[in-house]
């Protein structure tokens, strides 16, 4: 299967937007500028990994900027490396990064561009079937004139026939742009396309988006806010509310040292049977998901005849059910699950599980209700057999989204 690496390019410190923050760590949304684009390669199905490339001196902001989403990541998320000089520098040296494992394919991308989309992601790449590199741009539709040397006065029209204006990602077979790189470093080339031009190398060109602007000024913060306010999925339409419900049990096994709840491990003297690693808060949650969307239950995704999950990770659950919810553009508002048992006493560990459920899910911790409960020494759990859990996911769908599914 290819292999396929977003590099971030985030060193710079440009300050030309207010305040004595680098831009890409200006807050945007509720969130730093960077955390949205990192969040929206590592969000895409084809993206396999990603690497920020930073400035020595801003460790501290980008630890804070991926703070609140990187345990959700399954481990997507590489650890940064330090940028050069220039930009040119910055993108060879996170390259050099990638080489003693190299991917198949590197989407080098502007730090400073959090509203890029997953289709315009996916052009880039599919154009490497056929061409060794591609970059999203747009035709320019706008005259364009050349001034005089005073840039008072038009000194001639220039036919925008052919010309387009180059965004990012950029992408490229991986060995063929290392090696320009490598070939380019010491001149100055205007992006990673130039540099792939000089070593010869022919780059396609694909449709990128409108909305995928670099911010620069102020006023392209502006704008980034006024786009994300107001064509985000969930403004596009009034949409409807859907609710779903999850159940699910195990039963405690006879030995064991901890149990997997939401996503945390609880220490306990017995673990649970099952064929995952058992999270009965995950698999509930699941449930409930799904049973939003009108897809069936978890064990219709997720057999457990299938050797292929014995004791696989619940977050791989729950990122499948969020990618079906994407798909149809729904976004997830709120969830509740209860847990029900007599033992072991989880007071102490709600927070990390809450925080954990939060990053997974991309919400903020107040849509996040965790709740622990007995059954009064009643039943299965009373008598301390077993764990249950009950879940309630409440999800917002476009208005034109069918009732029934495929």
């Amino acid at each position: 299967m290819p292999r396929n690496v977003a590099l971030i390019v985030a060193a710079g410190r440009g300050h030309r937007v207010g305040g004595p923050l680098p831009k890409q760590y200006r807050d945007l949304a509720g969130q730093p500028v960077l955390s949205h684009t990192i969040r929206a390669f590592a969000g895409h199905p084809a993206i396999d990994a990603v690497r920020t490339v930073i400035h020595p001196d801003d460790d501290p902001l980008y630890r804070a900027a991926v703070s609140e989403f990187e345990i959700g990541l399954n481990g997507k998320l590489l650890t940064p490396v330090s940028g050069g000089d220039t930009r040119q520098d910055s993108v060879r040296l996170g390259l050099e990064s990638l080489a003693q494992d190299a991917p198949d394919a590197v989407l080098i991308h502007d730090g400073a561009r959090p509203l890029i989309d997953g289709e315009t992601i996916g052009r880039t790449l599919d154009a490497l079937v056929e061409n060794v590199g591609a970059i999203a741009a747009l035709p320019l539709s706008d005259s364009i004139k050349r001034a005089t040397p005073d840039d008072n006065l038009i000194a001639r029209d220039v036919a925008r026939a052919g010309l387009w204006r180059a965004q990012t990602p950029q992408t490229f077979r991986f060995g063929e742009i290392l090696a320009a790189h490598r070939a380019a470093e010491g001149r100055d080339a205007t992006d990673d396309a130039a540099v792939a031009e000089m070593h010869g190398l022919r780059i396609a060109l694909v449709a990128g988006g409108e909305e995928n602007i670099k911010i620069t000024t102020e006023s392209d913060m502006a704008r980034a806010e006024q786009i994300m306010r107001t064509e985000s999925p969930a403004a596009e339409q009034p949409g409807r509310v859907k609710v779903g419900m999850g159940y699910d049990v195990h039963r405690f096994a006879d030995d064991g040292d901890h149990l997997m709840l939401c996503g945390v491990r609880v220490p306990f003297e017995r673990g649970v049977r099952s064929h995952s690693d058992g999270d009965v808060a995950l698999h509930a949650l699941v449930d409930a998901i799904l049973g939003a969307l009108g897809e069936g239950d978890i064990g219709v995704h997720f057999p457990p005849s299938d050797e292929k999950w014995r004791d696989a990770k619940s977050d791989i659950f729950v990122s499948h059910a969020m990618e079906l919810l994407a798909v149809r553009r729904g976004i997830l508002d709120h969830v509740d699950i209860t847990l029900i048992c007599e033992r072991p006493k989880l007071k102490d560990h709600r927070a990390a599980m809450q925080s954990h459920l939060a990053s997974l899910l991309g919400l903020p911790h107040s849509a996040v209700n965790l709740k622990a409960t007995t059954t009064e020494k009643l039943g299965f759990t009373g008598r301390a057999e077993g764990i249950a859990a009950q879940a309630v996911a409440t999800v917002r769908m476009p208005a034109d989204t069918p009732h029934d599914t495929s």
